[in-house]
């Protein structure tokens, strides 16, 4: 990955964090998209830049691309892995407003996103673009209809991104994180326990017990698996929907 250039959107935490270290850690010079204005700050050094910026708006936007044309000068990889859950609820009483931001951030700010990064890619003699999805783009998720609904939808959009982009040489793939470890799940978990009255190591065994293998997924792990998508040993997968979460059997 020696001078690749790469973008991640929402890149500053959580598992868009380990996706940017993996690249670093290659060789490759990373930019990253986040709306936290502290962890931005925090994760800018030698190797990675950065741009605080909503990804839903469109102004932001194409202030991210004319920070990333000055310190990358061009893009490579594009790892879109910004999303929102938004609310818990069934169906029936989900809320219009809820709904509206997730799809407003999961699917349009992505399209938006890769949209605008196309030309670029088209530029570069080995380009690849990440999406990150979700188990929740594998199957149902009650009670957040709106996040598995987008993750779904995210699956569609590389698929045709792969057919539409191929001839350029550009490959497109979805990545499926299960149970993540990290501060986001130790929250859930927490809040879990305090619903249902256990403890977290209750609500911890709950949330693996549907897995072949039972044990929360390293965020290390997704960003080894999206440095290969994009290195010389990918350029022939594309199209294709990857799971990294022990072999999940639902959404939970």
């Amino acid at each position: 990955m020696d001078g690749q250039r790469v973008l991640v959107t929402a890149g500053a935490s959580g598992i868009g964090w380990a996706v940017v270290q993996a690249f670093v850690a290659a060789g490759a010079r990373v930019h990253i998209a986040d709306v936290d204005a502290d962890a931005v700050a925090s994760a800018v050094s030698d190797s990675v830049t950065g741009t605080v910026c909503d990804v839903s708006d469109p102004v932001g936007v194409e202030r991210l691309f004319a920070d990333l044309s000055e310190s990358l000068g061009g893009l490579d990889v594009l790892v879109n892995n910004a999303g929102i859950a938004g609310p818990t609820a069934p169906v029936e009483d989900y809320p219009r407003e809820g709904w509206d931001a997730v799809v407003a951030i999961n699917l349009t700010a992505t399209f938006a996103i890769t949209q605008r990064a196309i030309p670029l890619l088209k530029a570069s003699p080995r380009a690849s673009i990440i999406v990150m999805s979700s188990v929740a783009g594998r199957f149902g998720y009650p009670r957040r209809v709106a996040y598995s609904t987008t993750k779904w939808g995210l699956v569609g959009f590389a698929k045709t991104l792969a057919l539409e982009l191929g001839e350029f040489g550009i490959t497109a793939n979805a990545i499926h994180p299960g149970a993540v470890a990290g501060p986001r799940i130790e929250r859930v978990l927490a809040g879990r326990a305090e619903a249902a009255g256990t403890d977290v190591e209750t609500e911890r065994a709950k949330a693996v017990a549907n897995q072949s293998i039972p044990a929360l997924t390293d965020p290390a792990d997704i960003g080894a698996l999206a440095v290969f998508l994009a290195s010389e040993h990918g350029r022939s997968i594309s199209g294709q929907s990857l799971p990294v979460d022990g072999d999940s059997k639902a959404a939970q």
